[in-house]
């Protein structure tokens, strides 16, 4: 049987970033696709059985969209544009590059990058209260924050104030030296460096001095209510019950809450119940509260990273199914009177 030929004009410009160095992102379309692309005089010509070329056909022409849009082809979008073609999601890609949040100091647009992501950032739009869940490098919290400037800015809300737990990660700190800011500021980097990123270190520094922007450890906020203001709830998976609940009664008029957080990374004292676990079950089917979960495909940083979460979450529920097992085989001695 013949090879299905199909032919695609592109610039030279555009090829070169949608190729990549030394082809590797081409190579990568060819591989999963199972075709042979070829650059002939300023077109490219893509072989292979039909489906699979019109698929990588759909992919390339996505990518030559975002390029010249002037978006940069990084192996991230590649990957992504690939898994939409095999899901034959034609389309979504360059719909959701349309939706830019904000632009960094250095004037990189903020966007949603995959479709959870793309849903995540709606739901925000949509909905009073937004927590959303998913492992580490999904921008969760990137997103939030690029959502909470642009309010901002906007005059949609007349302060931000971002928190997390003061909580440490499995290791013991011991006593730090400094004031309490100091003591505290090095559970808020993370929420620093987002901000310092998206608004610039003298506009954030002039906005704090003016009591405009608050980041500041969750037990700050016992007792007060926050009007008008854009709040975020980061590391939430490290909350009690108890603080969860404080948190989301401080609520006020006009006011915007985002609460984040990863089920995998808990640094709870061992037996202590998550509040963010207990916030799903009674909070579920509010009107005005959504919850957006975020996965391993919805990772945006290294393609590494993408590949840790997936066998951490391979190995996790593998374990989860040998426990139940167990549970099951015990259960079923003590019912027939033998010792496990």
């Amino acid at each position: 049987m013949n090879d299905f030929v199909m032919k695609l004009d592109m610039s030279t410009e555009h090829m070169q970033k949608i190729f990549g160095m030394q082809d590797a992102y081409v190579k990568k379309l060819e591989r999963d696709f199972d075709v042979a692309v070829i650059d002939r005089n300023g077109s490219i010509m893509i072989t292979g059985a039909e489906e699979n070329v019109r698929k990588a056909e759909s992919v390339l022409r996505e990518l030559a969209v975002l390029s010249g849009r002037g978006n940069e082809i990084e192996e991230q979008s590649v990957d992504y544009a690939i898994t939409l073609g095999m899901e034959e999601k034609e389309g979504m890609l360059t719909q959701m590059d349309e939706d830019c949040i904000c632009h960094t100091v250095n004037g990189k647009p903020v966007k949603p990058k995959t479709l959870g992501q793309k849903a995540y950032v709606d739901a925000i739009r949509n909905n009073m209260l937004v927590f959303g869940l998913g492992p580490a490098g999904t921008g969760k919290t990137y997103l939030a924050m690029a959502m909470a400037i642009s309010a901002f800015k906007n005059d949609e809300v007349s302060r931000i104030i971002l928190t997390r737990p003061a909580i440490e990660a499995g290791e013991k700190l011991g006593f730090l030296p400094g004031d309490l800011q100091s003591k505290v500021d090095p559970y808020l980097r993370p929420l620093y460096d987002a901000l310092y990123q998206i608004m610039g270190a003298e506009s954030f520094t002039k906005n704090m001095e003016k009591g405009l922007i608050e980041v500041a450890p969750l037990a700050y906020m016992r007792g007060r209510t926050l009007d008008n203001a854009y709040i975020i709830l980061d590391e939430a998976q490290n909350t009690t019950p108890a603080q969860m609940k404080m948190f989301l009664t401080r609520i006020g008029f006009g006011s915007k809450v985002v609460v984040t957080g990863d089920n995998s990374q808990k640094d709870l004292p061992v037996g202590t119940k998550s509040g963010l676990d207990i916030a799903a079950r009674v909070l579920m089917g509010i009107d005005d509260i959504a919850f957006c979960t975020l996965t391993s495909k919805d990772v945006v940083r290294h393609p590494l990273v993408q590949k840790i979460v997936q066998a951490y979450e391979t190995f996790e529920a593998r374990e989860e199914r040998g426990r139940q097992r167990e549970k099951e085989r015990t259960g079923r001695s003590v019912r027939y009177g033998r010792k496990s």
